[in-house]
């Protein structure tokens, strides 16, 4: 595959390009152990975002009831014609998918899954409108860096755990699948990289204010080598004394800094905390 896909793409004249994070997969093997991982099955719709060659995309296709791909750089069009001529289940769609409204596309496609080789650049930002917009998604299996997946799995008190492992842990449970080597890739990238699938489980912790939750979470890694007490004094106004009640209310040792809380007690926290705060 991997040499018919490069053939493809110098005869159609294609450059890639840096600025997207254009780092495609060839090896068969690797393509059908990412679906087998999503747990792609026959009554699926799967979005994909970064089609890229197509290798994927078809990979998937074998499996899925339908495919429905985003890709933003419309020079791949004729290269994506070709390697995906035959699959009669793959819609691909040449448009920016950080511009798509969600609520509009799953009133077509109902229930889906993301299965995908996300752009590096753009990951958080893509992950981010997912889980913030979608109603209707069931899981999302990805191929990221090796250290953003390690973020979203990350336990607190650990260097890699941080504002967006707490943020996304409203919505997913987070688990790397497999690690997979730069040398998998053309062009090679400079870092290696990780399929992580993010199971959606709504209502994962009891947070009534989620606006909130992400509010008090963002103020308590904004200064990491701060304590904890003092990023949500500077973040919403607290006098000290409200902050040590706060603390106390929630078990929390007054010394302690935000990478020490769990999303658990990162919600507990929110709630104590809603009742010192003025509406506005």
């Amino acid at each position: 595959m991997e040499n018919d896909v490069k053939s493809t793409l110098k005869e159609a004249g294609f450059g890639f390009k840096k600025s997207l994070g254009q780092n495609f997969i060839t090896d068969k093997n690797l393509l059908d152990s990412i679906v087998r991982d999503a747990g792609v099955t026959k009554g699926d719709t799967i979005i994909e975002i970064g089609c890229g060659a197509g290798t994927l995309t078809r990979a998937i296709s074998a499996r899925a009831k339908k495919v429905i791909g985003f890709e933003i750089d419309r020079s791949l069009k004729p290269v994506l014609s070709q390697t995906l001529s035959g699959v009669e289940n793959a819609e691909i769609i040449f448009k920016d998918f950080l511009k798509v409204n969600l609520r509009e596309l799953e009133r077509e496609t109902g229930e889906y899954s993301v299965v995908a080789n996300l752009p590096y650049y753009v990951t958080t930002p893509l992950i981010t409108k997912i889980l913030e917009e979608s109603s209707l998604c069931k899981s999302l299996t990805v191929m990221v860096q090796e250290e953003v997946a390690r973020r979203f799995c990350a336990t607190e008190n650990t260097p890699e755990y941080g504002a967006i492992t707490a943020v996304i842990a409203l919505r997913v449970s987070a688990e790397i699948l497999r690690l997979v080597p730069r040398e998998a890739f053309t062009p090679r990238p400079n870092v290696d990289s990780a399929v992580v699938k993010l199971k959606v489980e709504d209502s994962r912790l009891p947070v009534k204010d989620e606006a909130l939750y992400k509010k008090v979470v963002h103020a308590a890694f904004s200064a990491r080598r701060k304590t904890l007490a003092n990023n949500l004094v500077r973040a919403f106004g607290f006098t000290r004394a409200q902050c040590e009640q706060l603390l106390s209310e929630c078990g929390i040792n007054l010394l302690a800094r935000g990478e020490t809380l769990s999303p658990a007690s990162f919600a507990l926290l929110t709630s104590a905390a809603a009742k010192y705060i003025r509406p506005c």
